[in-house]
């Protein structure tokens, strides 16, 4: 795993798609899930905008995620999760759009318990987390079994990316980890999720539409 990522760092683009050529989704998997069981932190597709994580119960990890992105610890970052009723039974849930729901403790603590790292959740306890419809990151968070963090790909105020290219070097030479961006990886989505609040009385705010 490390010569591909010190070859994706020093290579041109062209020569990262003609290196990662030949690597299928089950190798990709495989790679992706060894690194997160190390430690590692990731720069990888998912069913919005490309993000970079780590496996949500290692604080050491999130650490180095909020370092790399150079973000306030202020400013939360979201899990996604395994397919569970709590989150699909929600309701006014869409079917259309990828869908971040911030939960407070009440609420997501049922479904995740003590296992996740206490530098995710907010100040307040809440949580956002998001069940991604991406056949990728449903397979890592199944084998890692465990949930992975998500936070967009790009340096705390700079632009998100639409698309890999549009990924800055310097993030990519800060993570651990990049998984190829081979065609079947990829989403057609271009922005990041809808994001819904929950109050414990189930009242529900849209943050981001």
């Amino acid at each position: 795993m490390q010569n591909y990522k010190l070859f994706f760092i020093r290579a041109s683009g062209d020569a990262f798609f003609s290196y990662f050529c030949t690597m299928n989704f089950e190798e990709a998997i495989q790679q992706t899930v060894a690194a997160l069981r190390d430690g590692k932190t990731l720069l990888y597709p998912t069913d919005t905008i490309w993000g970079i994580g780590c496996d949500a119960r290692n604080r050491d990890a999130v650490e180095r995620l909020y370092a790399i992105k150079e973000r306030d610890h202020s400013k939360s970052m979201i899990v996604l999760v395994a397919p569970h009723p709590i989150i699909l039974n929600i309701p006014n849930t869409p079917t259309n759009r990828p869908t971040t729901y911030i939960l407070p403790k009440k609420l997501w603590q049922p479904l995740l318990g003590d296992t996740i790292a206490d530098n995710i959740p907010s100040a307040d306890g809440s949580l956002g987390i998001r069940v991604p419809h991406h056949a990728f990151c449903q397979e890592m968070i199944r084998r890692l079994g465990a949930p992975l963090v998500s936070t967009s790909a790009n340096l705390s105020g700079h632009p998100s990316p639409k698309c890999y290219n549009e990924i800055e070097e310097e993030l990519r030479r800060r993570v651990d980890f990049c998984v190829p961006p081979l065609p079947e990886l990829l989403s057609e989505e271009t922005r990041g999720s809808r994001i819904v609040k929950l109050l414990p009385d189930g009242t529900q705010t849209v943050i981001r539409p």
